[in-house]
């Protein structure tokens, strides 16, 4: 059999091709001349030339680990010889680079609702957001009731529970109230109800003058001062129901768009098909004048020199620089490797190292030029592309570009997942294999690449739907239902 479509050399310079299939042993590749010697489950690796132990292993034109044993032409290439070459002593420095031009349609317009502060929202929904994990059911039991006695009063009631604010100090606690007060200040929530205890760490007293909201669109109480926290919080969400009657959504130009990037159950071909589409998507968003926020810092390393030449100046590189070291750090502190990375079910599909992880997820952030570094739980106020802080847990991550303004999460995956957070979030397949399978979960199949389409018709295609999502149509995790929220916990607790 001759596998002449079925093997990909992603760069020029690469040593290894990517099995588009899977692929039987002594089978013949006439493009690239060469017998395969293994089976080779699809998105796995084939040598494309002989490597010597401690020789590289080259794939997007650059390193992606070390040979751990003699690999012949055709032969299998994964866990079983190949290692990382990172050692967690990187040093880095700044050679900037210039972005790449990319033509973005115009005009573009989306139709969302204009805030009284001057944000834009997507969603004109109602967030019942928790102080602290006592009361997670009561927040749900309030969203449930109020889907039942206002289903057509707005775009939907969410509550955001989580197992946190209680028994929390310093700067751990400060991370819990930020992101909290950062999701009620989201413009996707045309309103927000805030439920405390009474008793928690996490006092609405300290959370509230950090929500940036207008006074009326905000409703909160303790539970334990209260006769009947259901019907209480009923009643708030009815009062803010009033405040919410007269919104409208407006055409509004895609500038004021904010579009989060996120991989999660990666593959090989996330790297090849979905991640570069929403690089092209991001290149497009910025030369709209729009804003992009990329994140999941471990899933930079042995990528991040790349992305570092593309600091608009020096303080944003020393910025990135901190950024990095900073996640590190917070390795070494647990006493973890800082590597121990691909996941299982990565390596599954493919992935071998963390260079090639990082490497494919890196393509996110496109060509653009880095305009700003955010630390976790930072609203964003620059246009273009920022780094965010986070890790690379797709609900951790997920939910701190929400709460950094993002309007949409892109969420690249080859393995699949029905996870949904508190924007609309856009799951975006590497292959067809699981947008066929999981059409449920899938709302874009950037797979057509590896059946010809181009990345620039697939990344065109990605903006208009992201384009008509922002304008109200809905993702399949809204039509599931899912929306969720993670807080990272870096922090003791008592």
């Amino acid at each position: 059999m001759d596998v002449k479509t079925q093997l990909v050399k992603v760069h020029g310079n690469d040593n290894v091709a990517v099995a588009t299939c899977a692929i039987e042993p002594n089978t013949f590749s006439s493009l690239f001349n060469i017998t395969v010697n293994h089976a080779i489950p699809a998105g796995h690796k084939v040598a494309l030339s002989s490597v010597k132990v401690g020789e590289p292993i080259t794939k997007y034109g650059f390193p992606i680990g070390v040979a751990t044993a003699d690999i012949n032409v055709g032969d299998h290439v994964h866990s079983h010889n190949v290692k990382t070459a990172l050692k967690g002593g990187e040093q880095y420095h700044y050679s900037p680079q210039s972005s790449s031009t990319t033509v973005a349609p115009r005009p573009l317009e989306f139709m969302g609702y204009r805030r009284e502060n001057g944000k834009v929202g997507i969603r004109n929904e109602v967030w019942i957001i928790n102080t602290v994990g006592c009361v997670n059911r009561t927040a749900e039991r309030i969203a449930n009731e109020c889907s039942r006695r206002f289903a057509n009063e707005c775009d939907g009631f969410h509550a955001f529970t989580h197992p946190f604010g209680c028994s929390q100090l310093g700067d751990d606690l400060d991370d819990t109230r930020t992101i909290l007060a950062s999701l009620a200040s989201h413009p996707n929530a045309g309103a927000v109800l805030i439920v405390g205890l009474g008793c928690e760490n996490n006092q609405l007293a300290s959370l509230l003058p950090q929500v940036d909201k207008p006074e009326a669109r905000v409703r909160y109480y303790n539970a334990q001062e209260v006769t009947d926290e259901l019907e209480e919080g009923v009643s708030a969400v009815y009062e803010l129901l009033k405040e919410m009657a007269e919104d409208k959504r407006e055409p509004i130009n895609a500038n004021e768009l904010v579009l989060g990037m996120k991989c999660g159950g990666s593959d090989a071909f996330s790297g090849i098909t979905a991640n570069p589409t929403v690089g092209r998507v991001t290149d497009l968003m910025c030369s709209l004048g729009g804003s992009v926020i990329l994140t999941e810092t471990p899933e930079m390393f042995g990528a991040e020199q790349l992305l570092m030449n593309r600091a608009k100046n020096k303080d944003v590189f020393n910025s990135f620089e901190s950024l990095i070291n900073e996640f590190k750090d917070y390795f070494i502190a647990h006493n973890q490797p800082i590597y121990e990375n691909p996941s299982p079910g990565n390596k599954a599909g493919g992935l071998t190292t963390l260079e090639e992880k990082s490497l494919g997820a890196v393509q996110k952030g496109g060509t653009s030029i880095i305009q700003s570094i955010l630390q976790y739980g930072e609203p964003k106020a620059e246009k273009g592309l920022s780094l965010l802080q986070a890790p690379g847990n797709d609900a951790v991550s997920s939910t701190a570009l929400a709460a950094s303004g993002a309007h949409i999460v892109l969420f690249t995956t080859g393995r699949g997942t029905p996870l949904g957070f508190p924007v609309p979030t856009v799951k975006i397949s590497s292959n067809s294999d699981i947008a066929n399978k999981k059409p449920h979960w899938i709302d874009f199949n950037a797979g057509q690449i590896l059946e010809g389409m181009s990345i620039d018709k697939c990344a065109e295609a990605l903006l208009q739907l992201c384009i008509a999502v922002a304008s109200g149509q809905q993702t399949c995790n809204e039509k599931n239902g899912s929306h969720e929220i993670a807080i990272w916990k870096r922090g003791v607790t008592l």
